[in-house]
């Protein structure tokens, strides 16, 4: 089992904790991390880019002027990708980049992120984060007492007032366990842990 510190919200050390081999100690394959990502990545993206074509313009279906005899280019209607105003030829239209991976593989990739983090001594446990009210100055003691810039905070359950005295703080976030995921533990430098926390996360990883 891999042995980790636990530390209060004052940056005192006040005991130690297992976790699981399994899951915060495996062979690392960025390969398979970045499959992950890139998949996060890319059912992110809205999809939303659209262009009116021809039959999306509005405007008269009739005829500019006679085919021949004019001595100038033959031209429909108004809405002609050819006139200014007119349909869009070859534009985009909106459509999904989303697509999946196997669960098996998103697993995986989970417990190589963990694992990343636990190797490079990026791992952080601490026994308790609570803030009696939503306070960033409160919030930011703690986060200064455990010498923490950039850093992914995982809570056991929604916790309101950490969310929420941490959202105008640059590179911290704060995630419940159940949304943990690959791209958001490899964004940021640290990954903090509260040690409620890694029970839930060896019961949703050890499958």
């Amino acid at each position: 089992m891999a042995v980790v510190d636990v530390q209060n919200q004052t940056g005192e050390k006040i005991s130690q904790t297992d976790l699981n081999n399994a899951i915060f100690n495996i062979n690392v394959k960025s390969s398979v991390m970045h499959e992950v990502v890139t998949m996060q990545l890319a059912n992110r993206r809205s999809g939303s880019a659209a262009v009116k074509h021809r039959s999306d313009v509005r405007g008269s279906g009739r005829k500019l002027f006679r085919q021949k005899g004019t001595g100038r280019a033959r031209r429909g209607n108004i809405k002609s990708p050819l006139l200014r105003g007119g349909g869009v030829v070859f534009g985009p239209d909106p459509k999904s980049y989303s697509y999946k991976i196997p669960k098996k593989v998103k697993r995986i990739a989970l417990k190589m992120a963990l694992s990343t983090k636990f190797q490079k001594n990026n791992l952080v446990v601490i026994d308790q984060f609570e803030l009696e009210e939503i306070k960033t100055k409160e919030f930011l003691k703690v986060v200064n007492a455990l010498n923490i810039k950039n850093a992914l905070i995982i809570t056991d359950k929604k916790n309101k007032n950490l969310e929420l005295s941490s959202r105008n703080i640059p590179n911290i976030k704060v995630l419940c366990s159940k949304g943990l995921n690959v791209y958001d533990i490899l964004k940021y430098k640290k990954l903090i842990l509260l040690k409620s926390s890694i029970e839930d996360i060896e019961g949703r990883l050890l499958v």
